[in-house]
């Protein structure tokens, strides 16, 4: 990908305050504020990942001939640059990117034309916060470096536990593991420290763990997961049994310490012959209703989204470095740069005045070209306005919908409203945004 100065500018205004804000860190950590300091890093991975350099040697070659973002021309050897890669602390990377997050955060309030899914809406106005929690292994390391010759061939490089709000996209928080096999129940104590009371999880089976259910509810904090294959239960209260949904307060465990007893709502939608079940602490079918919880957890498939854009689309699948420092360098930045394009996205959405869901974040990365060769012709200024234009939707921005619109159905009763033979979503003539909530 070419270099586009429009792109360059709007990332150096973007990421200059959060850079600053490092400054005091970087000289208590004794780094000397040389050429290769931390404004110069951030734009080197920002490249590396922005215009998909193949490597270290050719990002001295671009450094030496054109520059990159808001570095200008300068003659450094390979060799430098990288054994910074090896040695920079990755976690001045990692208070860049959790800096900036506010701020992306607080951009993401100020649009109000892109709808959002009613199911988050109605949720919102019972929770504060909806957040997706799960974890995903790295790839093996290309041991391809000297200081690797004694590390096995093929050993994965480590795993990430991710934490991303369901309503902005946005990461909340990102754990490294360097054991690549570790159990995600690992990752408990962190996720306890990291919540508070009225947020509600969407959580994998991972952390299908009582004990640790208990202690989110003693917090006042909710979730949401699956209910696991040939699991014991005992029905305590029936609150709808019709022919597609049953919705039940149920008991599990054995009152022992490793499976303590909990009692919990089990919600069963019928989708055709099959039967999805999901298990919720909100025992309250008032506080959210059996077709919003099917429907939220749906949407936990936005963390896989994720993963899958930050491992294949941006490189993360790819590891520059066998070092423990080089990886979580590569991770911090990776999904800085994520964070960057989801902010892009939902701009776009808003121009739109569509729903995040139908926007491609990967045809807008691959987009950025048309968008360096319009402007450079004089016909763009704004890649949002670019991106929005009728006339570029052949770029693939806005995704193909392959679903007639429907409407969720939003009571906490549904078989007293809607009768006995009620699927999961019913078909609507309207907007699949303008459902009115029923009591």
């Amino acid at each position: 990908m070419v270099q586009d100065e429009v792109i360059a500018q709007q990332l150096e205004a973007l990421l200059t305050p959060a850079i600053t804000a490092q400054e005091n860190y970087y000289r208590q950590l004794s780094l000397r504020d040389r050429i290769l300091n931390l404004p110069f890093m951030v734009a080197a991975v920002l490249t590396l990942l922005w215009r998909d350099v193949a490597g270290v040697t050719e990002l001295t070659r671009m450094l030496a001939r054109e520059g990159f973002l808001w570095c200008s021309p300068k003659t450094v050897s390979q060799q430098a640059i990288s054994q910074r890669f090896l040695t920079f602390p990755a976690q001045l990377f990692e208070k860049v990117f959790k800096d900036l997050l506010p701020d992306l955060k607080a951009a993401w309030y100020t649009r109000n034309s892109r709808p959002i899914p009613e199911s988050i809406q109605f949720t919102l106005s019972k929770f504060q916060k909806i957040w997706i929690v799960d974890c995903s292994t790295l790839e093996a390391l290309f041991c391809k470096l000297k200081s690797l010759d004694n590390v096995p061939k093929g050993q994965l490089a480590g795993k990430m536990g991710t934490v991303i709000d369901l309503m902005t996209r946005l990461p909340i928080e990102v754990w490294f593991n360097e054991n690549p096999r570790a159990s995600d129940i690992k990752l408990e104590s962190n996720i306890l420290n990291l919540v508070t009371a009225k947020t509600l999880l969407l959580l994998d089976r991972g952390f299908y763990h009582f004990s640790f259910w208990l202690q989110l509810i003693e917090q006042e904090v909710h979730f949401i997961t699956r209910l696991k294959k040939g699991a014991s239960i005992k029905v305590e209260q029936v609150f709808t049994d019709s022919y597609a949904l049953k919705d039940r307060l149920i008991r599990l465990g054995s009152g022992t310490k490793t499976t303590p007893f909990i009692t919990l709502r089990l919600v069963e939608v019928r989708s055709e012959k099959a039967w999805h079940s999901y298990l919720t602490s909100v025992l309250d079918p008032t506080v959210l209703p059996p077709y919003v919880v099917a429907d939220l957890y749906r949407r936990r498939w936005r963390i896989e989204d994720a993963f899958n854009t930050v491992k294949r689309l941006l490189g993360l699948s790819y590891l520059w470095t066998g070092s423990l420092n080089g990886i979580q360098l590569q991770i911090w930045g990776t999904w800085l740069f994520y964070a960057v394009l989801v902010d892009l996205g939902d701009a776009v959405a808003d121009e739109l005045e569509l729903p995040f869901d139908q926007i491609s974040l990967e045809m807008i990365y691959r987009g950025l070209y048309h968008f360096y060769v319009a402007y450079q012709k004089g016909k763009a200024t704004d890649p949002v306005k670019y991106f929005a234009s009728p006339e570029n939707q052949d770029l693939g921005i806005v995704k193909r919908q392959r679903k007639p619109n429907i409407k969720l159905i939003i009571a906490s009763f549904p078989e007293k409203q809607r009768g006995t033979d009620q699927f999961f979503f019913q078909a609507s003539s309207k907007s699949p945004l303008t459902t009115a909530l029923q009591p």
